[in-house]
């Protein structure tokens, strides 16, 4: 029987674990993670939703929370630009920004 509520004990220490983590981050309890196909779809659907989004010079990739934007764009407003709106879409925990500019070195992940 101690083994059943030592058990108990555990399990709720850990899902207080991971609910602190959420709180931290400013979420609610409710918001679940999506897997990174969703987000880089989300993503995606949220850039190209512009008219000023090079479609076939951009790629978006997602893990665990951070999305990596990749590819040339026109200028460097439009790089804060899609940093921006990437970084809004929910689920997004940070955004890696690969994006340059022509005539510019592209720069390497870290």
């Amino acid at each position: 029987m101690k083994k059943i509520g030592a058990l108990g004990i555990g399990a709720v220490a850990v899902e207080a674990f991971f609910l602190l983590r959420w709180w931290r981050k400013g979420r609610t309890v409710s918001e679940k993670r999506v897997d990174d196909v969703t987000l880089t779809h989300q993503v995606e659907s949220e850039l190209y939703g512009s008219s000023k989004t090079p479609k076939g010079r951009l790629s978006v990739n997602a893990a665990n929370g951070i999305v990596q934007l990749r590819g040339e764009v026109d200028s460097p407003r439009l790089i804060d630009e899609l940093v921006r709106r990437a970084r809004a879409v929910p689920g997004v925990d940070d955004v890696e920004n690969l994006l340059h500019t022509p005539g510019s070195a592209a720069p390497m992940h870290q």
